[in-house]
């Protein structure tokens, strides 16, 4: 079946979940688990084939991963601009998950990932950990939402879901580089990280920077129409995405950059101006899980056993005894920091970085069990977390 279908099927995904929204609302079914459910059935049925995701499919690739990569874009960009200086201030949780529990993610995923995953090389294994090491908001969304929680815990949450897959890019772009270095597949590592940071963070800030101005002077000066507003602070995020991408940067590292600097560029009109950047986020990012569960179903044939028990390990002991780490000396009961633990939700983040190296380095030798590593794991999680954010948020909330 062609695009167009694979289109349709989408939309019908999407209408009957818009109608039945508000009755499943706090209930163990989320949109997510439908639109990825709704993928393996029209890929296991016939219905949409997109072939072997880790050798880029049999079906318009290249569309695969410009929207996967725009809704990234949109992501990084509306984390970054949303965030308030305020809220790190007055909340340790998000700066210490960020600051130590990021990292820590990363160090312990690739050293089980060295145990279980015995096919992959060294830097293949870290790549797996970056890969795996942010957190979806989508996934965790009756958590950040709820009432019945602490502000802060749902503040922690929410702004390290945000922004550690701005702080993974950095940590995956070297891991790539040298895992191509050692495969002899690229050189000059150490000058490809250098120029993927450097010029994505330059392009990045000067084009928030000054896109964000030229709004605020334009809404200011009364020469815009609402929508369009919101369209042209979109426009930014795109704009800084393929400029860092064309003079060498990383695009990714460019759209959360850019997502800081237009934040404060565009001061007290930064929440009116983000509403269609995050609505069109939010349907980029079903569409991504509708594409995912299409090719998780090709994926899965080959999944094995490790792959499996490196799935489970990463949603508990690579992502709860980091956070345990993190969070020493703040003073917080077990059940919070085992509530903090668990909601690490992998998804969105971990799919479109996965594309992002089959995209890059497709000729890696461990690039299928890279994939299909990562399938397995945001398969668990997707319906895990989705299955348990509800029940357990209220459980919480009652102690």
């Amino acid at each position: 079946m062609g695009a167009l279908v694979t289109l349709g099927l989408l939309a019908c995904v999407l209408l009957a979940f818009a109608l039945v929204s508000r009755r499943i609302e706090g209930s163990i079914v989320t949109a997510p688990m439908l639109v990825v459910s709704a993928g393996l059935v029209a890929s296991w049925t016939g219905l949409v084939d997109f072939g072997s995701a880790a050798h880029g499919g049999t079906e318009a690739p290249e569309l695969v991963f410009i929207v996967a990569e725009l809704a990234l874009v949109l992501l990084l960009f509306s984390a970054a601009a949303q965030l308030d200086p305020q809220t790190l201030r007055g909340n340790p949780l998000p700066v210490r998950l960020l600051g130590i529990g990021l990292p820590l993610t990363i160090g312990l995923g690739t050293v089980l990932a060295l145990v279980v995953l015995t096919e992959l090389e060294p830097w293949e294994c870290a790549i797996v950990a970056a890969v795996l090491a942010p957190t979806d908001a989508a996934l965790g969304q009756a958590v950040f939402s709820s009432d019945e929680l602490p502000l802060k815990v749902r503040q922690g949450l929410n702004v390290e879901s945000g922004l550690n897959d701005g702080g993974s890019v950095p940590f995956l772009t070297l891991f790539i580089a040298l895992a191509a270095t050692e495969e002899g597949i690229d050189g000059g590592w150490l000058q490809f990280t250098l120029e993927q940071i450097g010029y994505g963070a330059l392009v990045g800030a000067a084009a928030g920077a000054a896109g964000g101005l030229a709004l605020r002077r334009a809404v200011e000066a009364g020469w815009t129409r609402g929508v369009f507003e919101q369209l042209g602070l979109a426009a930014v995020a795109v704009i800084a995405w393929v400029a860092a991408d064309e003079v060498g940067g990383n695009g990714f590292i460019a759209a959360f950059v850019a997502g800081g600097a237009a934040g404060v560029a565009v001061g007290t009109l930064r929440e009116r101006l983000l509403q269609f950047t995050e609505e069109e986020g939010e349907v980029l990012n079903l569409g991504v899980f509708f594409i995912f569960g299409a090719f998780a179903a090709d994926a899965l044939s080959a999944a094995t056993w490790p792959m499996l028990a490196y799935g489970l390990l990463s949603l508990t002991v690579i992502r709860m005894l980091p956070v345990a780490v993190a969070l020493l000396g703040l003073g917080l009961r077990a059940p919070t920091v085992a509530f903090v633990g668990w909601f690490g939700p992998r998804g969105l983040a971990s799919i479109i970085l996965a594309l992002v190296v089959i995209e890059e380095e497709p000729e890696l030798a461990g690039l299928e069990i890279i994939f299909v590593v990562v399938t397995v794991t945001v398969l668990l999680s997707v319906f895990a977390h989705g299955i348990s954010a509800a029940p357990l948020t209220r459980w919480y909330g009652r102690r």
